[in-house]
C-alpha cells in the first residue's frame, strides 16, 4: 500500500504537470506563429510594394494606392533604366569590385586576426587597440582625399579595394572566433612541424569558414552598395563608374525630366508620363537588391553559425 500510494503521489503530479506544460507549449506556439507571421508581413511588405511600384505605369503610380500588385502593369521603368548605355559596364565594375574586394578583405582580415589572436605575439594588445581607435577617430573627408591622391589612387580601380582592405569590425569578429577554437588543434599542427603559415592555411582557415562567410556577406553588401567613393575619386572616369553611382545619376536626371513632363501633362497637351522619380526609385531599389537576395541563401547557414559561435567564448 505504501508503495502504491507513493507511486500515485509521484506519478499524478507529473501527469498533471505534463498536461499543463503541453497546454502552455501550445499557447506559446500559437502566439509565436502569430508574432512571426506579423513580422514576416511587416518585413516583406515594403519589398513587395516597391516591386509593385516598379512594375506599374509611372502615370498611374503618381495617384498612389498601390500595395502588393501593380494596378497598371508596365515595363517602361526597367526599359528606362537599362537603356542607359553606361549601365552594363557599371554593372561589370560593381561585380568585379564586389568579388575582388570581398576576397581580398576576407583573406587579409583573417590573417591579421589570426596574428593578434596568438598569445605569444607580444604586440597583439597594442595593435588591437590601435585598430579599435580607428573605429572612433577619423581623419575626416579632406585628409582622406589627400591621402588617396598622394597614393595615386585617383581615377583608379584599386581605390575601391585597398582603402578598405582591413575592416576593424570584421577583424574583431574573426579574432573572437579564432580565440575560442581548441588550442590543442593548433598545437597538434605545430607538433607535426607546421609553421605559422601552414597552421593558418591548413588548420585555422578551414575551421573559420562560418565566420569568414559572415564577414564575406558584410563586405559584399558594402562593396555592392557603395557609391560615394565613386563620386569622390572616379566621377570623371565613366569606365570606372559602378552600378549604384549610375543609378544615382539616373534618379537625378529623372527628377528634372519628370518635372518637365508633369508640367507639360498638366497643361492639357495630353502628354503621357513614362517615368517618374517614384517609379525610378522603386526600380533602382529592385535592381540593386536582387543580386544580394540571390547570394544570401547560399551564405545563410554560415552567417547564422558565424554570428552565434563567434560571439560566445568556449
Amino acid at each position: 500500500m505504501a508503495n502504491s500510494t507513493s507511486t500515485t503521489s509521484t506519478t499524478q503530479p507529473g501527469r498533471y504537470s505534463r498536461r499543463g506544460s503541453s497546454a502552455g507549449d501550445r499557447v506559446f506556439d500559437i502566439v509565436n506563429y502569430i508574432f512571426l507571421t506579423c513580422l514576416m508581413i511587416v518585413t516583406l511588405y515594403p519589398f513587395l510594394n516597391t516591386l509593385a511600384v516598379s512594375l506599374n505605369a509611372a502615370s498611374d503610380s503618381i495617384k498612389g494606392g498601390i500595395h502588393l500588385w501593380p494596378r497598371v502593369f508596365s515595363a517602361e521603368n526597367y526599359k528606362f533604366v537599362f537603356n542607359e548605355a553606361t549601365i552594363y559596364n557599371a554593372t561589370f565594375i560593381s561585380v568585379l569590385r564586389t568579388v575582388l574586394g570581398t576576397v581580398v578583405t576576407v583573406f587579409a582580415s583573417a590573417m591579421v586576426a589570426y596574428t593578434i589572436s596568438r598569445p605569444e605575439y607580444v604586440l597583439r594588445k597594442f595593435i588591437t587597440i590601435a585598430f579599435i581607435i580607428t573605429m572612433y577617430i577619423n581623419g575626416g573627408l579632406i585628409p582622406n582625399y589627400l591621402l588617396i591622391r598622394d597614393l595615386g589612387l585617383i581615377n583608379s580601380f584599386w581605390v575601391y579595394i585597398w582603402p578598405g582592405v582591413i575592416g576593424v569590425f570584421n577583424l574583431i569578429i574573426i579574432r573572437s572566433f579564432i580565440e575560442q577554437l581548441p588550442e590543442s588543434v593548433i598545437e597538434s599542427g605545430r607538433i607535426d612541424g607546421a609553421g605559422d603559415f601552414r597552421t593558418f592555411f591548413n588548420i585555422v582557415f578551414p575551421l573559420c569558414l562560418p565566420v569568414l562567410a559572415t564577414v564575406a556577406l558584410f563586405t559584399a553588401v558594402y562593396q555592392w552598395n557603395s557609391w560615394f567613393d565613386v563620386f569622390l575619386y572616379n566621377s570623371s572616369n565613366v569606365k570606372l563608374s559602378t552600378l549604384q553611382y549610375e543609378l544615382q545619376k539616373i534618379l537625378q536626371n529623372s527628377n528634372t525630366t519628370s518635372s518637365a513632363e508633369t508640367a507639360f501633362a498638366n497643361s492639357g497637351s495630353g502628354a503621357s508620363i513614362k517615368v517618374s522619380p517614384l517609379s525610378i526609385r522603386a526600380t533602382m531599389t529592385i535592381v540593386a537588391a536582387v543580386p544580394m537576395i540571390i547570394v544570401y541563401p547560399f551564405l545563410q547557414k554560415y552567417f547564422v553559425k558565424g554570428m552565434t559561435v563567434g560571439g560566445v567564448k568556449g
